[in-house]
């Protein structure tokens, strides 16, 4: 018996969960100046409190301490996020007590985005460790010439048990003005990172990559399929995408617009490197709307100005890797 439970438990110290999750409006309650964050102050639109920040905080940091943890016995090692307003918030992040006795730390830059809205890296300090880091600019022009600041691409480059790994967080442009009329900001997100996919494969040889975010795209769309036309990549996402479940929900129909995608050496099993497992949508019953007319979407903070105190009106995304001792 003692044997069978020691076997079990060495087995999930092998399985790392890795994850995304848009975090909608991770915002502090302050009014920076130079951003449009005026609605969440607690004077603005939203009302947007010091109480009801904070109980935003838990709820998420509750989430991300469940993320895979049937499978590994440990939170992600490594949790792309998006829609975060600065280094303030990821700190109350990771420092809320659902996950302050993890050993995380984060990766952020402000980005030029307009509303002042980023992506940040948050990494188990005891699996991954951080070698270079630098936000990659997505240049972009509208229709008249002028500049559309967006979020930047947050590259990563570190070791995860000492294997090397280069880790991209994107959170692509929005369909806002109509999916078509955008589309050529997501190809060019997609050509961005093709062109450091290649400048690194000039110094690293066979890298490991894992692209993550929220795309704004399907892992149909032309900008994905643009990425997994390099040959050097499977996106595990295309086999969960369907009808009946998503990541998000807009209008009663499911989007999976949150992916991982991973370079095609994680099918590799050779001492001291990782292993593909599995993929999956973390959509667990405590993440969604129980009841009503969007029962089973997910449980939002806020519907326009309503404000609802739920989690996200995103579901988590998540992959797991076996590490081959």
């Amino acid at each position: 018996m003692f044997l069978s439970l020691f076997k079990k438990k060495s087995k999930k110290k092998n399985l790392h969960t890795i994850g995304f999750y848009n975090l909608e409006n991770l915002f502090d309650t302050i009014d920076d100046p130079d951003t449009l964050d005026d609605d969440f102050t607690p004077n603005g639109s939203k009302k947007w409190t010091n109480r009801r920040y904070k109980k935003k905080v838990y709820k998420l940091a509750k989430t991300i301490s469940k993320l895979g943890i049937e499978s590994t016995g440990h939170a992600p090692v490594l949790l792309g996020v998006a829609e975060v307003e600065n280094r303030e918030v990821m700190t109350d992040l990771i420092s809320a007590e659902p996950l302050r006795d993890i050993t995380y730390d984060y990766v952020h830059y402000d980005s030029p985005d307009e509303r002042g809205i980023d992506t940040a890296l948050i990494y188990d300090t005891t699996y991954f460790k951080v070698i270079a880091s630098e936000p990659i600019t997505l240049y972009l022009e509208n229709p008249n010439g002028e500049r559309d600041t967006t979020r930047d691409i947050l590259y990563v480059y570190g070791k995860l048990n000492n294997e090397d790994v280069h880790v991209f967080v994107n959170h692509w442009p929005s369909r806002r003005s109509g999916d078509v009329e955008t589309e050529y900001k997501r190809l060019k997100a997609a050509d961005t990172i093709i062109e450091r996919m290649q400048k690194i494969e000039e110094k690293h040889l066979n890298p490991n990559y894992i692209i993550m975010g929220d795309f704004n795209d399907e892992p149909s769309s032309a900008s994905i399929q643009k990425l997994m036309n390099t040959q050097s990549l499977y996106n595990p996402m295309e086999k969960l995408h369907s009808p009946l479940r998503g990541s998000a929900n807009y209008r009663k129909n499911w989007s999976l617009f949150d992916q991982i995608i991973i370079s095609h050496n994680f099918f590799d099993y050779k001492k001291g490197t990782h292993s593909y497992t599995e993929a999956d949508i973390f959509d667990e019953r405590f993440l969604k709307e129980w009841e009503g007319k969007f029962k089973g979407n997910p449980y939002r903070t806020y519907v326009g100005t309503k404000y609802l105190g739920g989690y996200s009106d995103h579901f988590p995304v998540y992959i797991q890797l076996k590490f081959n001792k």
